[in-house]
């Protein structure tokens, strides 16, 4: 899978890729039937970017960017550094989705200075 999927975001996908092969009747999948679920999943895959910001005295999460299917390679080849890049420095959040599904999330948090504070939040869709 890591020629495909970077073995981060393997982690991090693989229980959902495992829960949707189980109810397609493949509950002891080959490595090509879990490839072929993935590619089967992978279009309607999307990640979110978040950025947690100080809000009315609490904290609240801006959303940044999202990204769908093949929009997220970049993404998921080099997390911390595409943050850095677009966003600069802070606390992020990553949530991934499958359609309206919630899979998982991770956190990052590259240093350097917010540039994210500049950018508009992201307006849900």
């Amino acid at each position: 899978m890591n020629d495909l999927i970077p073995a981060w975001a393997w982690v991090l996908i693989e229980d959902y890729v495992d829960r949707s092969l189980e109810g397609r009747g493949a509950t002891n999948p080959t490595p090509r039937e879990t490839l072929d679920e993935v590619a089967r999943l992978w279009p309607d895959l999307s990640c979110t970017i978040l950025v947690q910001e100080p809000w009315q005295g609490t904290v609240r999460f801006k959303r940044l960017l999202r990204l769908r299917g093949d929009e997220m390679r970049p993404f998921l080849e080099g997390p911390e550094a595409f943050i850095r890049e677009r966003f600069g420095g802070g606390k992020f959040k990553l949530n991934i989705h499958h359609g309206m599904h919630f899979v998982n999330t991770k956190n990052f948090k590259p240093e350097g200075p917010a540039h994210w504070q500049a950018v508009p939040e992201l307006v849900e869709d």
